[in-house]
């Protein structure tokens, strides 16, 4: 049995002289390792190449091409990049919802990006020619001095707030906003989760592990997650599945058992239904797409 990781409350600390922490990672210098955690600091992380997971809320799946995020306070998530991601880079900028100042977001001006940053309550990711742009512009932010970086944070947001192409990631509401054991509760389950996807976890060992009944974990769960506890699990194994598929030439045979699933036909319908796609399908047609 692994030793469960405890839920990561983390603190975030800007460089001196700026509101704002700002930072890029590369392969000689990695981000940490990607268990699930959560911040008050609203976060735009851009993943420049590369393929790997995208777990933010309850929402998870399995991206190409890298990624640009915008995540909203408080709202868990897991660490998008490591060693087998390939990416060439990664940037993070984090900074609190009030670093401008109390209603700074509140005036005329800024109405859109408030409106914006309301909906990364929920996650927002933003895809094709405007993930590389945005992207592109906020590489370019680390050669500018701190009053200028603020500036070009402003017309990132802005960017993001006038396109149309991006997606919501848990559009039916991911409500853990409230206390502080809530957010170590959900994170102490998605980080067991991330453990031990690849066996059997019985509903009353998950239950124990955050001190409920069985029957009061399922109601805690689907109200918080709008999923039940086997459709999360089975969805963290589907993308696992996804990211073999894209990443190891094995048979999808052994994908399926090393994914978690104990029924290669029942792996087979779940895949199809999670994806749009058969598994081999899904395979065949990954050197095609760029999303």
């Amino acid at each position: 049995m692994k030793k469960s990781i405890k839920p990561s409350l983390e603190k975030i600390v800007p460089e001196f002289g700026s509101s704002f922490f700002y930072e890029n990672f590369s392969q000689e210098k990695m981000n940490k390792a990607p268990i699930w955690h959560y911040h008050p600091e609203i976060e735009i992380v851009y993943v420049n190449g590369g393929t790997g997971k995208r777990q933010i809320g309850s929402h998870m799946s399995y991206y190409r091409n890298g990624a640009l995020m915008l995540i909203g306070s408080n709202l868990p998530h897991c660490g998008f990049t490591d060693s087998l991601t390939l990416n060439k880079s990664e940037t993070i900028i984090q900074m609190l919802p009030d670093f401008l100042g109390n209603s700074f977001f509140n005036i005329p001006e800024m109405t859109g990006v408030n409106q914006l940053l309301e909906q990364a309550k929920k996650g927002i990711v933003f895809h094709g020619d405007t993930k590389r742009r945005i992207g592109a512009r906020i590489e370019a932010l680390g050669m500018l001095d701190p009053f200028d970086r603020l500036l070009g944070i402003l017309k990132v947001f802005k960017e993001m707030q006038q396109t149309k192409d991006y997606s919501i990631l848990n559009a039916e509401g991911f409500v853990i906003e409230t206390s502080l054991q809530d957010n170590n509760r959900i994170n102490l389950i998605f980080n067991f989760v991330q453990e031990e996807f690849t066996r059997p976890i019985p509903l009353e060992e998950i239950a124990d592990k955050v001190s409920m009944s069985v029957p009061g974990f399922c109601r805690y769960f689907k109200k918080n997650t709008g999923k039940t506890f086997i459709q999360f699990v089975n969805e963290y194994r589907l993308v696992h599945a996804a990211k073999l598929l894209h990443e190891k030439q094995t048979s999808i045979t052994d994908i399926c058992y090393e994914s978690g699933f104990s029924n290669f036909s029942h792996f087979n319908k779940l895949f199809k239904q999670f994806s749009g796609k058969t598994p081999s399908t899904y395979r065949n047609e990954l050197k095609y797409v760029v999303s």
